[in-house]
């Protein structure tokens, strides 16, 4: 297979290119976007294209991409710094129309399920992909109209749409996020929606399914079961407070700004109604989500409670193309593992801060909730949270799992 990624830069496609270099089906893996990466990849070719559609085709051509898988789209204008909210979407676009062109045969959309609406009056309790999309995203319902048009115009492409519930996990960056992470969840008095979420683990894990196999048509991609918001809270160790107006959206979200949160639309329709997906179209092509929407929303707590001891020592990847050239293609190096340039143990910056004020922390973790994380860390935080765990209690177990993160390839 030699895939394209479009939206290289975004958390998503950093970590699906990461994954996709672990399959060695995978002959080439080439992502675009048009700012730098922000995840350390091996062999990835990234290419940095801007707003012209015409290097896609070229680019896709010229490498002979057989699949496209478009990450580009970010229905959540604060998911994304760096992004405006008009941007990721013309990029989708571009990425739609390069795609039904040349050796594609298969290309993969990250969509929302926002095109469903929410669940209010009239509306059904679980949305099925049989259901025709009217809700009020318009821009995410033109997209998939014309990728229904690029599929009905090339009967040799699939073209597979999955249409996500709202992400959560340690490193998800959007309004719903930024919401449960407050100290206390606010709601909207008289409401209490039913929300039906999917793990970051489990968004990676269904564009890989959906890269590597055959999956015609729209696929929910939601994990198991529905909670109330107030369930959510209680599961967070929050209290949760219906002090938003019942009416006015307009006054509801300028009570939000208040308290630091930019709100977009669709969370304040998400704080009355939410909205349940039925997930058994995906699940019937094989894929097993590793996180129902309740232990999603338990690994979240405990990623909100060893996030403040693993800050200070964070150093974010930065991509410098001299490095990475020199990295890939000189005969000088000799080591393997060369490639990490980023998160090396052994200085002050290595060393984790203190749990912040008012706040549980690491000490309150049990073994279990720690065995949970520990995959989803990055090598870095790996090497971090054992340190500290070495030298205080010291758990086999704990221990053992953390080492066997490290030796991941």
């Amino acid at each position: 297979m030699r895939i394209l990624i479009t939206g290289l830069a975004s958390h998503w496609g950093g970590v699906l290119a990461q994954e996709l270099e672990r399959e060695p089906a995978v002959d080439a893996i080439v992502g675009v976007d048009e700012s730098d990466p922000r995840h350390e990849l091996r062999r990835t070719e990234f290419v940095r294209v801007g707003g012209d559609a015409a290097p896609l085709e070229r680019i896709i051509r010229a490498a002979a991409i057989d699949t496209v898988v478009d990450t580009w789209l970010i229905p959540d204008a604060q998911a994304e710094t760096g992004h405006g909210a008009a941007a990721p979407r013309a990029a989708a676009t571009r990425a739609v129309a390069a795609a039904a062109v040349g050796p594609v045969r298969k290309l993969v959309v990250k969509a929302s399920a926002r095109v469903y609406g929410t669940s209010g009056r009239g509306a059904p309790a679980f949305f099925s992909e049989a259901m025709p999309p009217a809700g009020p995203a318009h821009e995410l319902i033109e997209l998939e109209r014309q990728l229904a048009v690029t599929a009905a115009s090339r009967p040799q492409l699939t073209v597979t749409v999955l249409r996500f519930a709202e992400a959560i996990g340690g490193h998800v960056r959007s309004a719903h996020q930024a919401l449960l992470g407050l100290p206390a969840v606010p709601a909207i008095l008289g409401f209490d929606p039913r929300w039906q979420v999917v793990h970051e683990t489990d968004v990676v894990g269904v564009l890989r399914h959906a890269a590597l196999f055959e999956l015609p048509g729209a696929y929910n991609a939601a994990a198991d079961g529905v909670l109330t918001l107030s369930e959510i809270a209680s599961l967070l160790g929050k209290p949760l407070l219906p002090l938003l107006p019942p009416w006015g959206t307009g006054f509801a979200a300028r009570q939000l700004r208040r308290v630091g949160l930019p709100v977009p639309v669709q969370l304040l329709r998400d704080l009355r109604h939410g909205r349940g997906l039925d997930n058994r179209r995906l699940k019937a092509t094989g894929y097993a989500f590793r996180y129902t929407s309740r232990e999603a929303v338990l690994e979240l707590r405990t990623h909100q409670r060893v996030r403040p001891l693993l800050q200070a020592g964070e150093r974010p990847y930065r991509y410098q193309r001299e490095v990475e050239e020199f990295l890939r293609w000189s005969p000088s190096v000799r080591s393997a593992g060369a490639g990490a340039t980023s998160g090396s143990p052994g200085g002050p910056a290595d060393r984790l801060g203190p749990p912040a004020r008012g706040r549980p922390g690491y000490a309150e973790l049990t073994e279990d909730e720690l065995l949970e994380l520990i995959p989803s860390l990055a090598p870095a935080q790996a090497r971090q949270l054992r340190d500290h765990e070495a030298s205080g209690r010291g758990r086999e177990a704990v221990l053992a799992a953390l080492e066997h993160q490290l030796e991941r390839p």
